[in-house]
């Protein structure tokens, strides 16, 4: 049986894998001579729930509080500990960080943003930011529902460095 994405390298020009050696060993990607830039991703993630925890939600009759408010501080929060959360992940110093909760007729749709200016990315961080609040969307409501389903977790896009800019719509990279 086939995964969703195992057709990937098929569907996409598949680059050399930059946490490893020559070896084959595990590395943290050396970004030492790499020039400081300005640098932003955007990321989305969706919360699929029943119509009537929308409802409860809208009205703010979560058993723990306001989800959406909780969330963006979660996120937030993640976003900043990211090279905690993902071991090869270079620790970065961010200069702002943005979560958005957007309440819709079947679930909650997630947005992050993430913006530093370095030698590395910030998709890590704007990746980690959407998924926490999804989490904990999930979290602050299941006491109405346990069935919700957190899907859609993908980068939107992202600008600076050498790689250019990535728009997920246009599915481009602009070098």
């Amino acid at each position: 049986m086939f995964c969703r994405g195992a057709d990937f390298s098929r569907r996409w020009k598949v680059k050399k894998l930059s946490h490893y050696d020559k070896k084959g060993r595990v590395r943290m990607v050396d970004v030492t001579a790499k020039a400081a830039t300005s640098r932003t991703a955007v990321a989305h993630a969706f919360i699929r729930m029943q119509r009537a925890t929308v409802a409860s939600v809208r009205r703010l009759k979560s058993p723990k509080g306001n989800p959406l408010e909780i969330a963006r501080i979660a996120g937030i929060t993640a976003a900043k500990r990211t090279a905690e959360l993902i071991p090869l992940c270079h620790p970065l110093s961010l200069t702002h960080v943005d979560v958005n909760a957007k309440l819709c007729q079947n679930g909650i749709e997630v947005t992050s943003e993430a913006t530093a200016t370095g030698p590395t990315g910030v998709e890590m961080e704007a990746l980690v930011a959407a998924a926490v609040a999804a989490l904990t969307i999930y979290d602050m409501c299941k006491a109405l529902e346990r069935g919700m389903e957190i899907t859609d977790l993908y980068l939107v896009k992202k600008s600076g460095g050498r790689s250019g800019e990535y728009n997920r719509a246009t599915k481009r990279v602009k070098p």
